[in-house]
């Protein structure tokens, strides 16, 4: 026998789509919010922002995996993703309005 129950690979299946979905969310505001942040030409910003993602990503992944609970890598994932996003809305020009 494994000794592996259904918990415990739950818990790891909630990690895995944790770090996924949540580390892409988390990635992906943290580029829209440097692109719109740094002062380089607009292009230049986004190639920037979008290779700084990668290290953001892979942080997040290692992250998910290290904390104690699963619940704590939602959070982790979760809160700074939606005041990193609201952030990308108070600054974005004429406050984000089509």
């Amino acid at each position: 026998m494994s000794g592996l129950t259904p918990r415990y690979r739950l818990q790891v299946l909630s990690r895995i789509v944790a770090a996924t979905v949540g580390g892409y969310a988390l990635a992906d505001a943290a580029t829209v919010l440097l692109t719109l942040l740094w002062p380089l030409p607009r292009a230049q910003a986004v190639l920037a922002a979008n290779m700084l993602s990668f290290v953001w990503y892979t942080i997040a992944v290692m992250w998910v995996f290290s904390t104690k609970s699963a619940t704590r890598a939602w959070l982790g994932m979760v809160l700074p993703t939606a005041l990193i996003a609201l952030l990308c809305f108070l600054v974005m020009p004429e406050g984000g309005l089509p």
